[in-house]
């Protein structure tokens, strides 16, 4: 059985790029160190909407607003292996070896790259109000989150500026997001919310935990927020505290598995996915209820003829 290396050392020796290109996928177009790819996750991408940053070690799939760092992108891809099955396919089509710690394909610290320059009250870029608006989260979000501002250097040294909503892990970096990005700004780890010692709700992202919130405004439950299912053992470990564990993963392949992981792991740990059956994740649910019925919808026009 190949040696795995851990995710920290997996991150820094293998490139994104180089794993795509064994896997049989190239560039469409490139802008600089920004690689621009047609989506090898979606059927029917005709427009290359698929961007890594090699030096960031970062992707991000503008058409279903997923992304993360390569390990993230292994468990997309494979849906059906589990983290360790994920890690050694990376490890074997990149060929790398646990020995080979010399190695580096890419910028080994991503923190190394970025610069924040400021730490913001929600409600100051219009762009930032705006997105989260979109999202129906930006009341609760102002008691959680904050506008990120910082910039990142190209290879000419030319400062490229950025802004973002954040809120930080457990190591004290940065979770951003924002309409088109979402990644890290530093060390990438899980984050948490005390609350009830017995009980926990455990969610793949803070948008997420934070539409959740919005339907149990009065829950004490503590919340475990993995930020990548990278972290997804991690989240296990953490979890084991608890009497009661709540889980509130994608209901999609990468977030099936991930549950299935879970509750293999801890079979107390109850799915709760069902509460957003007919969407991807709570977010989801949420947009779609504060979307106005379409003009034909025969219900809506029923509704308002009965009202008149």
């Amino acid at each position: 059985m190949t040696q795995l290396l851990n995710s920290t050392q997996l991150k820094e020796q293998a490139s994104i790029v180089e794993l795509l290109s064994r896997l049989g996928y190239e560039p469409v177009k490139k802008y600089g160190k920004e690689h621009m790819y047609r989506s090898m996750l979606r059927d029917g991408d005709n427009d290359p909407s698929f961007s890594v940053d090699d030096r960031i070690g970062a992707w991000y799939d503008h058409g279903n607003g997923k992304g993360g760092n390569i390990i993230d992108f292994g468990i997309a891809y494979w849906p059906t292996l589990n983290f360790n099955e994920v890690v050694e396919k990376i490890q074997t089509a990149c060929n790398i070896s646990p020995i080979r710690k010399e190695y580096r394909a890419r910028l080994p610290v991503k923190a190394r790259n970025y610069v924040i320059e400021q730490v913001k009250a929600l409600g100051t870029h219009p762009a930032i109000t705006g997105y989260l608006q979109g999202r129906g989260i930006f009341d609760l979000a102002k008691s959680h989150l904050s506008e990120v501002y910082y910039h990142v250097k190209n290879e000419k040294g030319e400062k490229k500026q950025f802004f973002a909503a954040g809120w930080k892990n457990e190591s004290g970096s940065w979770e951003v997001r924002n309409k088109y990005f979402k990644g890290c700004l530093g060390q990438k780890a899980i984050s948490f919310i005390h609350g009830d010692p017995k009980r926990a709700a455990v969610f793949e992202g803070f948008i997420n935990y934070l539409s959740w919130l919005k339907d149990n405004p009065k829950s004490d439950y503590s919340i475990i927020i993995l930020n990548t299912l990278s972290l997804l053992n991690e989240g296990i470990s953490r979890a084991k505290q608890f009497t009661f564990i709540d889980l509130y993963l994608d209901r999609d392949n990468s977030g099936f598995q991930a549950t299935k992981q879970f509750t293999q792991s801890l079979p107390y740990a109850a799915d709760k996915s069902s509460a957003y059956e007919k969407f991807n994740d709570y977010n989801d649910k949420l947009v779609a209820m504060l979307r106005p019925p379409p003009a034909n919808d025969p219900f809506e026009r029923n509704r308002r003829n009965l009202s008149v």
